[in-house]
């Protein structure tokens, strides 16, 4: 990419899109092309074609995506499934069909299987079950990752696929219903500190474990891969470092500053007890990450506090 060339970013309102617009901004590329939900309706095949020929984005990094937690992929399955496949498959064939010359595609590391071995490895893909309570989502992204595989090799479109990790930072949904863990945790300890709660109830056995990446690390990841990856085989981005929920809410109800107690509801279901990375392939092409968890979260909480309508100040 240049300087001067013309970057669509589709999903630039999302915790992914709005962190790749920052970093291409830092970076001096100025001629970014974005469309909100109701400027342009993704599902629309028609509309988005439509738009790539009056545009005429060079590049084009894919992070439109129904996103949420387990409850959100458990209620929900048919959004997450139809809504995803049909985003990603009019963007990728409407930059295919229109000239782009790169196409970088996010997907997710809920693509593995829920039991296969750790760190994750990227060949891991498609050897066992994958995790029922984000199946639907799952199964969306894999089909994005085939079909940017298919258009490389049927037609010589240059599309790479990325894999991030467990996202969070600044512009995350903290929404109790539809959000990932950590931004939901760092709601929770808020306002249990606010309303001077004796406890707070975090669903699961606080067992599991997770990588948590910071999202500004993340957009460095994609903007570092664009430039110099072009490959079909996926990429996974992250820390290869992990933490249990029970760490994780500890840390963040440190920095939150409750006091009161934490209580694990294991009625709730935990998803898959181990996920984490090996980002030795990204570390290999020359990328680290530089953000630590507890540096992350502080910058995501004081975000929050910043930015949120429904908070209420710490006194």
């Amino acid at each position: 990419m240049q300087k001067d060339s013309k970057i669509y970013v589709a999903g630039h309102n999302g915790l992914v899109g709005n962190a790749i617009c920052r970093k291409l901004k830092s970076d001096n590329h100025n001629n970014l092309i974005t469309r909100s939900r109701n400027e342009l309706d993704l599902c629309d095949p028609i509309a988005v074609d439509s738009f790539f020929k009056q545009q005429q984005p060079e590049y084009v990094f894919l992070a439109a995506a129904v996103v949420g937690g387990i409850h959100a992929n458990d209620t929900q399955p048919v959004k997450f499934l139809r809504d995803n496949l049909l985003i990603q498959t009019n963007v990728i064939e409407a930059a295919y069909r229109n000239g782009v010359k790169k196409l970088a595609f996010l997907g997710s590391t809920c693509i593995y299987p829920r039991d296969c071995p750790q760190p994750i490895k990227e060949e891991y893909l498609l050897t066992g079950p994958l995790e029922e309570t984000n199946q639907w989502y799952a199964i969306a992204k894999i089909s994005g990752i085939k079909l940017c595989q298919a258009y490389r090799k049927e037609y010589g479109f240059n599309a790479i696929s990325l894999m991030p990790t467990n996202l969070y930072g600044p512009n995350d949904n903290f929404d109790l219903i539809g959000s990932h863990v950590l931004p939901a945790l760092i709601r929770k300890f808020h306002e249990g500190k606010i309303e001077n709660k004796e406890a707070v109830e975090i669903w699961g056995s606080g067992k599991p474990y997770r990588e948590f990446f910071y999202i500004d690390d993340m957009a460095e990841a994609c903007c570092f891969l664009m430039q110099t990856y072009d490959d079909e085989s996926i990429v996974n981005i992250g820390t290869g470092q992990d933490v249990s929920i029970k760490e994780l809410a500890e840390l963040i109800k440190g920095i939150v500053g409750y006091g009161g107690d934490i209580v694990f509801d294991s009625s709730k279901p935990d998803g898959t007890l181990k996920k984490c990375c090996d980002v030795s392939k990204l570390n290999n092409l020359g990328w680290k990450n530089k953000t630590t968890l507890q540096e992350g979260i502080k910058s995501t909480y004081d975000w929050y506090l910043n930015n949120l309508p429904f908070n209420v100040t710490s006194p």
